[in-house]
């Protein structure tokens, strides 16, 4: 009793999917390096636009910081603005933005000893190892 043979229908036109057997060892070993190219090909760009994303989404979102660190900068100086003349109640206005900005020099300096000590520790750390 003779073997069924498998029908297999032939590929459609622009169907690359035939089964290997059906190919030629030859002609997969040639086939492989247009392969390998389109695969490289699809990675790059898909990784193009990934890339493409993120740096949009960081371009964002460094923009709205930015943006808020502004306005931030606005608020803090209308602070010192109501901070000069809440004492401005108590004392003469000259006199309120003295202590206003005395206390701020202050504070400048604290936060810069701070800075510089904490810049020396950890350069001094590196320079060990």
């Amino acid at each position: 009793m003779p073997e069924p043979t498998r029908a297999s229908a032939p590929p459609a036109p622009g169907d690359e999917t035939v089964d290997a057997a059906d190919r030629s060892t030859t002609r997969l070993i040639a086939d492989l390096p247009a392969l390998v190219v389109g695969l490289l090909r699809d990675e790059l760009d898909a990784l193009k636009q990934e890339l493409t994303a993120r740096i949009a989404r960081l371009g964002i979102g460094a923009g709205l910081v930015a943006g808020a660190a502004f306005i931030g900068f606005f608020a803090l100086a209308v602070f010192v603005a109501a901070a000069i003349l809440a004492l401005a109640l108590v004392v003469p206005g000259w006199a309120a933005a003295l202590i206003v900005f005395g206390g701020l020099l202050v504070i400048a300096i604290v936060l810069a000893l701070v800075g510089a000590r904490t810049l020396k520790k950890k350069s001094g750390e590196q320079g060990e190892h």
